[in-house]
């Protein structure tokens, strides 16, 4: 079986240089002509997965798998294709083949319709903006828990506390490392998980034990709970307004949107929960960004080494920040570009941080940089998973 890397150079660079239409074409040409190039069909196969076009992203997928059934990054797309769709017991043997066994665990052990949906929309107020906004949602029931919304995050996550509190029971567990030191992780279902007037049942949900004391919040929210609905993040009106996802409800936005002279932009998820979009770093032009909504931060935006460098951006290398990235240690820089661009969103002379160790492509393609907290605030952001547009507005959602 051919890998076929060589042959595939214009299509990998078009993929690198983020522009997955063009390079999604230029692999269904390799294909005609070398049907048994397992990279093309991969690759081709996750072009379709970024953008929720699941019958295209099964189709190659699986065909990559026919050429070479242990490829782990094959495997992983597809666990991801059915995760995405629900499926989480079509997961669990590609999950197992990757070497994850926890997440093959977990969702095998998750039986009926995950995620049900009650209710047709949520406005949840945020307790607080900084430094991360919180919202506060019902676990099982209980009183009120304060939550993080943060699509920097895949699953709903919560503290040990929280989990015996609601009386979970972990299906599958393994030992992390976290902040220089580890921590265990469990992973089991919740039954139910309110946010005003929305209510999601059979949820699959991590918690965790860390030495770090008593913590200022109680969980966080992450992409997989927002991808099952129409989610705006409000950071103009301080809320979280959470939608059914209805071809009703995404033209109600779509409308709102361009209303208030917001475009769609496009949207991509990368490796299960990473939102990217096209945005504009210091004069730049259109490049891939990532979108992390929610989490922390008095930046605007990180991005790597690379990306200062190119742009030439100024950064203040005498004063360097020793802080901790996916709970690693790093040491980073603070940064000034003249201009960061999402849509018609922008942030001018805006404090950012750079990494010199953050790889530009850590998806296969470039990631220019990551638009974080700070930026948002005048603004409101809706993210529509079955359009797969991003819309972002000035001021508070209609």
């Amino acid at each position: 079986m051919a890998d076929g890397r060589e042959g595939n150079s214009d299509a990998d660079a078009l993929f690198k240089a983020g522009k997955f239409e063009q390079a999604g074409r230029a692999y269904e040409e390799i294909l005609k002509t070398d049907p048994k190039n397992m990279q093309a069909a991969r690759r081709r196969g996750y072009i379709g997965l970024l953008s929720n076009r699941f019958p295209d992203a099964e189709k190659y997928l699986k065909m990559a798998l026919e050429l070479a059934p242990d490829d782990k990054d094959a495997n992983r797309f597809l666990a991801d294709c059915y995760i995405r769709q629900d499926e989480l017991a079509l997961s669990a043997p590609h999950w197992r083949a990757t070497g994850d066994e926890v997440f093959a665990k977990w969702f095998a052990a998750v039986s009926g319709e995950p995620y049900q949906i009650h209710g047709d929309i949520a406005r949840v107020s945020f307790a607080q903006m900084d430094p991360f906004p919180l919202v506060e949602a019902l676990v099982n029931g209980g009183p009120p828990k304060r939550f993080v919304p943060y699509t920097g995050a895949p699953w709903l996550g919560m503290s040990a506390k929280v989990a015996e509190e609601a009386g979970l029971s972990p299906v599958a567990s393994q030992k992390i490392d976290y902040l220089g030191g580890s921590a265990w992780q469990y992973f089991g279902v919740l039954d139910s998980f309110k946010l005003g007037g929305i209510e999601l049942r059979n949820i699959p949900v991590e918690w965790s034990e860390t030495d770090t004391g008593e913590e200022s919040n109680d969980g966080i929210i992450g992409t997989w709970v927002f991808y099952h609905l129409l989610t705006t993040f409000d950071y103009a009106g301080r809320s979280l307004i959470l939608r059914r996802r209805t071809p009703e409800t995404a033209t109600q936005v779509r409308a709102a949107a361009e209303r208030a002279g917001a475009q769609p932009l496009p949207l991509w998820l990368a490796r299960e929960h990473m939102c990217h979009s096209t945005g504009s770093i210091a004069g730049s032009g259109p490049r891939v960004v990532a979108v992390p909504i929610g989490g922390t931060g008095e930046i605007a935006a990180s991005m790597p080494g690379e990306t200062a460098e190119q742009l030439r951006i100024r950064t203040d290398y005498d004063r360097p920040v020793e802080t901790f990235a996916h709970s690693h240690p790093v040491v980073a820089y603070p940064c000034y570009p003249k201009e960061i661009r999402l849509g018609e969103a922008v942030a001018k002379e805006f404090y950012c941080m750079t990494n010199p160790s953050q790889p530009l492509a850590p998806f296969g393609f470039d990631v220019w940089a990551h638009i974080s907290h700070s930026f948002y605030k005048p603004y409101n952001v809706t993210l529509d998973f079955t359009g797969m547009n991003l819309y972002i507005a000035r001021g508070k959602a209609a």
